[in-house]
């Protein structure tokens, strides 16, 4: 269950999943190798980036005939209710249709215009905006996070001070995975989050990743600040408007102020239906509060594989561009002999498919119904990018997998949607150490309960406060956090949360002991221990 809770969707950990199965390290077993292409491969005067896949006009066009059957098949295998897909190839756009829903409710359809949450493809936008704040002089890669955010610091004090804009995008200052993402989920907005990562316990500094939300917030915000500008503001600036993304915006008021929108969609009794609860991510906009449609992401995506220049021009230079797009940190040592690393760049997965090609991702993922993937092979000038407005399932990461393996190598190498949709499964488990338990028959009565009413101190979460109502206890928790304690057995209570990082399902105990309080949920890491 630890294994779930670390990689949590949201906007997402699924991220660091990808980036190490597509190099082959985690979960996918080894592949056999794949039939050479009867085209041989160009010869490129620099070894590295020969490889034994080769990618041709004529694979990619069966590619993408391939699409249509490929997508709808994943939306049949998933229920889905819609899906975006676009293709760029050799600077051009080759494939850029909608399938399926927008909504469900009312029947719209899905369409290359249609804006969905990008979720954490959202990093990677933000990554190309810090690039061209980079050419405008207001920071480097290494400037420091505390140069421009006042205040911000880590429990460390010497990583506090030197963590670079560069560490936080390479998720490697020490934060523990989507530290943070607890406190956003409790109500507390993006500087109320940014201040109490002080007091998060650090594991060393540059020598680990750990994927989170808020560190690349952090890093968003101390360039915006430098700016002088909002994020969303400065995003607007020097990446929408200049690429003339009209249906792109880093603030949730523009996206759900558009007619086109996708909404998202959950499961409910095996049915999908709109989210009740749309996914709201400003307070972590740079990581993942970005929505766009699937032509402006491939105006986005023709610019990077164009190496940073738009139309001939150069939009952003190749030296603040290309450390975003290469190896900047291994995400995790390899599990068995042989197998490929995966690296993470600042914002991007950046992996080696099996056939040798340079791959560099990103996916993003809301539980409360999002999935979304963007994934170019630069030697190739080929990229694709699927767009869903569904709880994240892999379909997104499915269609993409199969439709590089017919652009590398001629056929899908497995079944990838299947596949993906496995490892969803397990990481939309819900939490809890009770799960699946039944309440005692004959618990051990509990105290009087304005015995455990009061205020229990925490430095990282704020006081929780425990009170009587009628005949129940409530548990309220930061701004907007409040649950029902239902009593368990003794001094232990449960709460049920559901969140973007707690699946329908969860069950979390609260423990009273003497003057202290445990919450199952928010002790993942030992910071959940309250104090009366």
């Amino acid at each position: 269950m630890e294994a779930n809770r670390s990689l949590r969707l949201s906007s997402i950990g699924i991220l660091l999943v990808v980036g190490l199965i597509a190099t082959g390290c985690t979960f996918a077993p080894a592949a056999s190798q794949p039939t050479p292409s009867s085209t041989p491969p160009e010869v490129n005067a620099d070894p590295s980036v020969d490889s034994l896949a080769s990618v041709t006009a004529e694979q990619v066009d069966a590619a993408v005939k391939d699409l249509p059957d490929a997508v709808r098949d994943a939306m049949d295998l998933s229920g889905t209710p819609g899906v975006g897909v676009g293709v760029v190839y050799d600077g051009e756009v080759v494939f850029a249709e909608g399938f399926g829903v927008r909504d469900v409710d009312s029947g719209d359809a899905v369409d290359a215009d249609t804006v969905f949450a990008m979720a954490s493809v959202s990093k990677s936008l933000g990554a190309t905006v810090v690039a061209r704040a980079i050419d405008e002089g207001i920071v480097t890669w290494d400037t420091p996070v505390a140069a421009n955010l006042e205040g911000f610091t880590l429990s460390d004090p010497y990583a506090g001070e030197n963590v670079t804009i560069a560490d936080m995008y390479a998720h490697r200052s020490g934060l523990y995975e989507h530290a943070g993402d607890e406190l956003e989920e409790i109500g507390y907005d993006r500087a109320e989050v940014l201040e109490r990562l002080r007091f998060v316990p650090l594991e060393p500094f540059r020598a680990v990743y750990h994927y989170g939300n808020f560190d690349i917030t952090a890093a968003g915000e101390s360039v915006a600040r430098a700016a002088g500008e909002d994020w969303a503001d400065l995003s607007e600036r020097l990446l929408y408007a200049p690429l003339g993304m009209t249906s792109t915006s880093s603030r949730f008021a523009d996206l759900e102020s558009r007619d086109n929108r996708a909404l998202g969609h959950i499961q409910q009794d095996g049915e999908w239906i709109v989210n009740p609860e749309q996914r709201q991510p400003d307070e972590q906009s740079p990581a993942g509060g970005a929505s766009s449609s699937i032509a402006d992401m491939l105006t986005w995506t023709t610019m990077l594989l164009a190496a940073g220049e738009q139309e001939g021009d150069v939009f952003i230079e190749q030296s603040s561009l290309l450390p975003a797009m290469s190896p900047q940190m291994i995400m995790g040592a390899p599990t068995q002999f042989g197998a490929r690393a995966g690296a993470y760049g600042y914002g991007f997965n950046v992996s080696t498919s099996v056939g040798g090609m340079v791959d560099v991702n990103h996916s993003g993922a809301f539980a409360m119904g999002t999935g979304t993937i963007v994934k170019v092979l630069p030697a190739a000038g080929l990229g694709i990018v699927v767009l869903s407005n569904a709880a994240a399932n892999g379909v997104a990461e499915g269609v993409a997998s199969r439709f590089m393996d017919i652009a590398q190598f001629g056929e899908e190498r497995r079944d990838w949607v299947t596949f993906w949709n496995g490892v969803f499964e397990r990481f939309n488990a819900p939490f809890g150490s009770l799960l699946g338990e039944e309440p005692p028959t004959d618990p051990e009565p509990a105290r009087a309960l304005a015995e455990y009413a009061g205020s229990y101190a925490n430095e990282y979460f704020g006081a929780a406060e425990v009170a009587v109502e009628g005949d129940d206890l409530v548990l309220r928790l930061g701004p907007t956090g409040e649950w029902p304690l239902e009593h368990w057995s003794g001094d232990e209570f449960v709460f049920r949360p559901y969140s973007e990082n707690a699946n329908p399902g969860s069950i979390s105990k609260a423990t009273f002991t003497g003057d202290t309080l445990v919450l199952e949920y928010f002790d993942q890491h030992d910071l959940g221990t309250f104090t009366r």
